[in-house]
């Protein structure tokens, strides 16, 4: 049983993964049991380069971020599990939160954080009633949203990234990721406003 599982390894599912797992120390983070299923071929990082990202050199390839960005996951916060090559077929509603199957096992989470893209491909099983035409993209490109307020979808399932209506842009996309890992941070702690921070 995780306590928060998130569904894709770009930007938004990473960011997520970093923020949630940062919190490892906190009192009301540090028994949660956090996973990421971290597939990418769908990602628009793949082909991406970056010139006009905060904090990333320019000439970036969107690939390298990916490779680097489950390594700094790995590195950091170990106690976050991924999850690699496996796809998600389908989500379903449960008794303490969800069932998630994938083309090869099925897990349990009481959260669910979908991250994968905005395309009209997405086929993921359990989502279709909250599916709707993308507001911030070219109708002619046919990409979708799942409906949310404030990247909750339903209760105890949340939309990040391109997929919460954002426009697809590197840093839109990581800093959805990362406001959903702070409500999730929020909503441990008994709803007191939530993050994290490293100092010198």
């Amino acid at each position: 049983m995780f306590d928060a599982l998130i569904i894709g390894g770009g930007a938004s599912g990473m960011s997520c993964a970093l923020v949630l797992g940062s919190a490892v120390n906190k009192a009301y983070a540090k028994d949660k049991q956090i996973g990421i299923i971290m597939h990418q071929k769908a990602s628009h990082l793949q082909n991406a380069i970056f010139n006009n990202a905060l904090g990333l050199p320019t000439g970036t390839t969107g690939q390298s971020v990916l490779d680097d960005g489950s390594k700094q996951l790995a590195n950091n916060y170990p106690h976050v599990v991924q999850i690699e090559k496996e796809k998600v077929l389908e989500i379903q509603p449960a008794a303490n939160g969800f069932n998630i199957i994938t083309n090869k096992n099925s897990y349990t989470s009481k959260i669910v954080v979908v991250a994968v893209g905005y395309t009209n491909l997405l086929s993921i099983k359990g989502l279709e009633t909250y599916i709707a035409p993308h507001p911030r993209a070219e109708a002619t490109k046919e990409r979708i949203w799942l409906q949310n307020e404030d990247h909750l979808v339903a209760e105890g399932l949340y939309v990040a990234g391109t997929l919460a209506g954002w426009r697809s842009q590197f840093n839109i996309a990581a800093g959805s990721g990362a406001q959903v890992a702070t409500d999730i941070l929020t909503l441990w702690n008994n709803g007191i406003q939530s993050h994290v921070h490293d100092k010198l």
